[in-house]
């Protein structure tokens, strides 16, 4: 899974930092949404519900400057398919909250006796 910080245009490591501009942030991006929509598609609950509580909202880095011309079509599309895919996850978790609400709610106890018919004209 991807790092949930908001994107520094850094690089990890020892390695020196990625050069920061509107596409390698726009790649990130992108790559954080495949990542996502790649987590609900295996279903894996956990890790929706980990996506689910990334409450940090994305701040682009400061050295930015305003976004090119070229790319604004791009990032709409980006912008398009994170909501989306926020859309889905809010659907996976609250489907899965309700699960374990009706869950909850289900007696574990023993089973009450089944009731036995018998034909007497046997």
């Amino acid at each position: 899974m991807t790092d949930p910080r908001p994107f520094d245009g850094a690089g990890a490591g020892s390695r020196p930092p990625a050069p920061v501009n509107w596409a390698v942030v726009l790649d990130h991006l992108e790559g954080e949404v495949l990542a996502a929509e790649e987590t609900l598609a295996q279903g894996r609950a956990e890790e929706i519900a980990t996506w689910g509580r990334r409450a940090d909202e994305w701040l682009p880095p400061s050295s930015l400057g305003v976004l090119p011309a070229d790319l604004r079509e791009r990032a709409a599309r980006l912008l398009q398919h994170q909501l989306a895919v926020a859309e889905a996850l809010i659907e996976r978790i609250t489907q899965s909250q309700r699960q374990r609400d009706v869950a909850a709610r289900m007696s574990y106890g023993p089973l009450r006796p089944v009731p036995s018919y018998i034909d007497r004209a046997l």
